[in-house]
């Protein structure tokens, strides 16, 4: 027996059949909303340029440098504030040293696995070959240095592996799918990001529930084998600002890299509700996070191994970054999604990174909407309370700028009273122009 199919209504604004999703979401209100401005700890490195020069040229680690020898430089994906800087930094002293320094992407699968996909990514983040002062080189291919304790193949970049020596530079953090002594940082750039697609591959074999062992594992044949002369750690506050450099030898990373890593918890943002309704982001990508927003600020995860971050009912996100060059992964974690992010939607820039990371839902589809109106109105409709008008809902542009966020009306009373948050306006209707979208 099939059931019949119910009747349109027309639009009396537009004259035209309305949609059965038309019915079922035009009715549902969207609060006003606050602007609130959130503070966090701001420790900053004044002239980055400066105390990056002065560290590498007090630790004395590139004085190791012999005339015309090739460095490596690791080039990542992320979106690390100044990186184009700093590695025009490293360039420069390299070449004071008597090296002759190049870059090579060191970001496992990213960009669809291509190597013009990775120099793509770099680009897109200013580093160039011209900012920078060196050559960018870029290959798929990898030569195998040995084998891990715990049975991994180990991969290097071929490039990397020729050259004479070579320099790791990357940021400190917590892994947005793991958790273990060192997360998202130098060991894991050696790891995955040096290793390439198929080092990566490797790393990833036997799921995350393996990696905090799998990380350190692979990374110490790699440092064992190679010349590297030095690593640059990174710490970012809230801001997404760099809050602290620090230069340090081969030997240290692995002993050093936990104590970074509990700094950089203690400097990371959040937003300041334990629980809400809705949570809307403008946007996720690439080149916010590996899994296109950071799961520990959203508290949306994609594998059991990590965990944290506040209780939220209903998470949508209204579109993906253009640097992310078609790569959505990250949807599949969330509720909701628009038209506009679908269209975006890449297989061939996002699957590989699931195909290779073992972890199919962060590409899943979410329920897709025909517009950020309607995006927001079924992330209300579905978050299971009674009386529409206490719904407590957080909009936020994306994880990495958390400085400035929106709340719902009701949440003023929580907001006025916490340390953290200042009011900042008065409520107001959020403005969606003729298509359904926020202006």
């Amino acid at each position: 027996m099939t059931a019949s199919a119910s009747p349109l209504k027309s639009d009396p604004k537009e004259g035209k059949k309305m949609s059965a999703i038309d019915q079922l979401l035009d009715p549902i209100p969207v609060p006003r909303m606050v602007k609130v401005r959130q503070t966090f700890d701001r420790p900053r490195v004044g002239n980055l340029e400066e105390v990056l020069s002065r560290q590498l040229k007090k630790s004395g680690y590139l004085a190791k440098i012999r005339p015309g020898w090739k460095v490596a430089v690791t080039a990542g994906s992320r979106g690390i504030t100044d990186i184009a800087l700093m590695l025009k930094v490293l360039v420069n002293e390299i070449r004071a040293a008597g090296g002759e320094p190049f870059l090579f992407p060191a970001m496992g699968s990213h960009g669809g696995a291509t190597a013009e996909g990775q120099i793509h990514i770099l680009h897109g983040m200013g580093v160039t070959e011209e900012f920078v002062g060196a050559p960018i080189r870029a290959t798929m291919e990898t030569v195998q240095l040995g084998t891990s304790a715990n049975g991994r193949p180990v991969y290097l970049d071929k490039y990397a592996d020729e050259a004479d020596a070579i320099v790791v530079i990357n940021r400190v953090k917590p892994h947005v799918a793991f958790r273990g002594p060192c997360e998202s940082g130098l060991m894991k750039m050696v790891t995955i990001g040096m290793g390439k697609q198929k080092g990566a591959d490797f790393a990833h074999m036997l799921g995350f529930g393996e990696m905090a062992e799998t990380v350190p594992a692979i990374a110490r044949v790699t440092i064992e084998k190679k010349n590297i002369l030095c690593a640059v750690a990174i710490l970012e506050n809230a801001y997404h600002e760099t809050a602290r450099l620090e230069v340090m030898g081969k030997d240290m990373i692995e002993n050093r890299e936990p104590e970074l890593l509990k700094e950089a918890w203690s400097l990371y943002p959040r937003i300041f509700f334990d629980e809400l309704d809705v949570l809307i982001l403008d946007e996720i990508g690439k080149d916010i996070s590996g899994t296109g927003f950071d799961t520990n600020i959203v508290g949306r995860y994609h594998t059991p191994y990590a965990s944290g971050g506040p209780k939220i009912t209903r998470v949508g996100a209204l579109d993906v970054t253009d640097k992310s060059s078609g790569n959505a992964n990250g949807l599949g974690i969330l509720d909701l999604t628009t038209k506009r992010a679908f269209e975006k939607f890449d297989f061939e820039q996002t699957y590989p990174n699931a195909l290779t990371s073992t972890v199919p839902m962060s590409v899943k589809l979410p329920m897709v909407l025909k517009n950020d109106r309607q995006a927001i109105q079924a992330a209300i409709k579905m978050s299971n309370v009674m009386d529409r008008s206490t719904v407590r809902m957080v909009r936020i542009k994306n994880t990495v700028h958390l400085g400035e966020i929106e709340i719902s009306e009701n949440l003023l009373p929580y907001a006025s009273q916490h340390p953290n948050l200042t009011v900042t306006g008065e409520p107001y209707e959020l403005s969606f122009n003729s298509e359904g979208n926020l202006f």
